[in-house]
């Protein structure tokens, strides 16, 4: 059995190319428009000649008939070959080029025709139309074949009818014209022909740059790909046109920036409104892995411009991982608070130990007094005025990083928070950020210090972080709340820019809003406002119960 495969018999069709389609379309089109133009132009052409002969044989025995002398030879004269009438008839015809000029009498008989001998016969049509007085245009055969026919009534000078006079153009000569006017027509039909071959070569390399010289069912396999990654990717893709209008998005797209289809055409600022993301997607803001806020998440964008002058932007929702981030960072400030715990819990133990071996059990009994009642203290005092747990909770553990880096956190005497916040995890992300930041600046500094103001006005919120750090600008007290921005060198881990970004974000969503200002002792002071973000007013009885 042989091993060599059997040939392939080559299919005959459709090239697979676009280019090759469209050139050979196009030519279909250009050769079937000009001979669609070409047989329009001569189905009229043959009836047009012929109704030219005609009216100009009828024009012929118009002007024969108007010869007097041809009606007066009629009546005084008789029908012979070498009578006046076949002689004046015959110069006539030699004159303007007839087939042949008949002159009847009105007994249909011939006094003059082209072959002598017929003369003194009867016509072999009938003349009974023209001989009633009627003017004659027709196509018919007689004695001399097939021709265009004009027949005139012949009229004496009374304006009786005598006879006739019939004038033939030889139908050959009319199809002669015909023949003769196709190779003209066919000539303009090949020109426009190759001029329109020209324009569908043009017009289909065009669109062999635009389609990279691929396959329509490599496009379709393409645009088939396309959709299932725009739709299957967990990346946000957001396309613009060249005039910066959302022309594609997909569906993580829609989901981070909490938009529909109705952003389709228009401008990022007209579909988000005016703040950093849009400026980021019409690339006013320029960079790599760019964060933004967009409502409570925060992305991470790119945008790369594309040949067509438009540009594909990407975005990827960081709001877990900033959690993450920021939950990592408070672990390791604990963390650190713990190792300086423990050291300074050995080193008491050390102490107490000592005291213990010399035996001076009141100073000993003394010293683990003051050493617990000043952490008890500066718990208990946060837990009074703040009742929620996880604020107090945050509050207290702050205080034990605070002091780890040589600043002084505390409450303020006039705090009062009651335990009914409707979004306690969001005033936790809001005070551990502004308590960060309020850290940072004072850390450093000569009597560093962080003051933490919580209380409930009605239903209201109000927050007011105080730190002794270098305080804000008043240039800058715009831009600090703006994404991104930072004046401290990020982590490792994450990126800065973001902590005030979400402050304000929270704020913003709650009804409410943040501000910076100096402090009274110098540094920043930042006001937050959470309107209803109490869940109810607690009574009297209540109040002093606790």
């Amino acid at each position: 059995m042989s091993s060599t495969p059997p040939a392939r018999r080559r299919r005959i069709g459709l090239p697979r190319r676009v280019f090759s389609q469209v050139l050979l379309m196009q030519l279909a089109i250009a050769a079937g428009v000009a001979v669609l133009a070409t047989g329009l132009f001569l189905a009229p052409l043959g009836d047009q000649l012929d109704d030219q002969a005609m009216r100009r044989a009828l024009a012929i025995a118009q002007t024969t008939a108007q010869q007097p002398e041809i009606a007066a030879d009629l009546r005084s004269t008789r029908a012979a070959a070498d009578g006046p009438v076949q002689r004046e008839a015959e110069l006539v015809r030699k004159a303007t080029g007839a087939e042949y000029v008949v002159v009847m009498d009105r007994h249909g008989v011939r006094w003059s025709h082209t072959d002598p001998d017929r003369v003194g016969e009867t016509v072999s049509t009938d003349p009974g139309d023209v001989l009633a007085g009627r003017e004659v245009m027709e196509i018919d055969n007689g004695t001399l074949g097939r021709s265009a026919r004009g027949k005139v009534p012949l009229r004496d000078d009374g304006g009786d009818v005598v006879g006739a006079v019939s004038v033939g153009i030889a139908y050959d000569s009319v199809r002669a014209r015909l023949l003769h006017a196709v190779p003209g027509l066919l000539a303009h039909a090949g020109g426009a022909l190759a001029v329109g071959a020209l324009a569908a070569w043009l017009i289909a390399r065009r669109v062999q740059r635009q389609t990279r010289d691929l396959a329509f069912s490599d496009i379709a396999a393409l645009l088939a790909e396309r959709e299932a990654m725009l739709h299957g990717i967990r990346e946000g893709v957001v396309a613009l046109d060249r005039t910066g209008r959302v022309r594609l998005l997909n569906d993580e797209a829609r989901r981070l920036l909490d938009i529909g289809d109705e952003a389709v055409g228009r401008s990022p600022g007209e579909a988000l409104g005016a703040g950093r993301t849009a400026d980021v997607l019409t690339g006013r803001v320029t960079g790599t892995d760019l964060l933004t806020v967009r409502g409570p998440r925060v992305l991470v964008a790119n945008r790369m411009p594309t040949g067509d002058g438009g540009a594909v932007a990407t975005l990827r929702d960081r709001t877990e991982l900033e959690q993450l981030s920021r939950e990592l960072d408070s672990t390791r400030g604990l963390i650190e608070a713990l190792r300086a715990q423990d050291h300074e819990h050995a080193n008491r133990m050390h102490t107490l130990l000592g005291l213990l071996e010399l035996e001076m059990y009141d100073d000993a009994a003394e010293f683990v007094g003051e050493v617990v009642g000043d952490q008890r203290a500066t718990a208990e005092q946060i837990t009074e005025r703040v009742t929620d747990p996880l604020l107090a909770a945050l509050l207290v553990g702050k205080t034990t990083v605070a002091a780890e880096r040589g600043v002084t956190l505390w409450v303020s005497d006039r705090t009062r928070l009651p335990g009914r916040l409707v979004d306690p995890r969001g005033l936790v992300t809001v005070v551990g950020n502004l308590v960060d930041n309020a850290v940072d600046a004072a850390a450093g500094t000569p009597h560093a210090r962080v003051e933490v103001e919580l209380r409930a006005e009605g239903r209201t919120a109000v927050l007011r972080v105080r730190d002794s750090g270098p305080g804000v600008p008043a240039a800058r007290r715009e831009l600090v709340f703006t994404e991104g921005w930072s004046t401290k060198e990020p982590p490792a881990h994450r990126r800065r820019g973001i902590g005030l970004s979400l402050v304000r974000t929270f704020a913003e969503r709650q009804g409410g809003g943040v501000t910076v200002d100096d402090a009274p002792g110098g540094g920043a002071e930042f006001t937050v406002v959470l309107p209803e973000a109490l869940a109810g007013t607690a009574s009297a009885g209540e109040e002093g119960s606790r």
